[in-house]
């Protein structure tokens, strides 16, 4: 089972008993602002949430200090992402589980590059992958929709590392 160790986080593969986790993070509408659904309303979405996760090699469970905070991966690559519960937002936390998980997928992968959809109103998270080294490739307008608000895209790309 691959872990991957930074200084702060242990990233492991989902467990079935990380739903707790996860549902108190993805009903979290804070946590949930700029994600491509809407908050989970109860435990039975985010188990249908996590169950892909639990055979996943690309999506990682974030922990710090002994507690998941998040996730942070690809459901499909090249596209990677990351959602932290707010508690933990500004810390840098977000930052180096990235770099693990970026590492880790160009080791393992022969990807030419690795992307990214943002939501343009998250300053936070453009912010982060400028950080790694992503850069814009595009926009697009009206791409998903939240209840009864629509979502456009931001699209960055970090090409692999010569």
């Amino acid at each position: 089972m691959t872990r991957l160790v930074t200084a702060r986080l242990v990233l492991r593969r989902a467990r079935p008993d990380d739903l707790p986790a996860f549902h108190q993070i993805m009903g979290d509408p804070r946590a949930m602002r700029h994600w491509s659904t809407l908050p989970h309303a109860d435990m039975q979405t985010t188990r249908q949430w996590l169950a892909p996760m639990l055979d996943s090699r690309t999506d990682f469970v974030i922990t710090h200090q002994g507690r998941v905070i998040g996730k942070a991966g690809a459901w499909r690559l090249p596209e990677i992402g990351l959602i932290l519960h707010p508690d933990h937002w500004g810390q840098g936390l977000g930052t180096e589980a990235m770099r693990a998980v970026i590492d880790h997928t160009f080791a393992t992968s022969d990807l030419a590059a690795l992307t990214v959809d943002i939501d343009p109103r998250n300053a936070a998270s453009l912010a982060l992958f400028r950080r790694l080294g992503f850069t814009e490739t595009g926009r697009a307008a009206r791409t998903f929709r939240l209840g009864d608000d629509w979502a456009d895209s931001v699209y960055m790309a970090l090409p692999r590392p010569a």
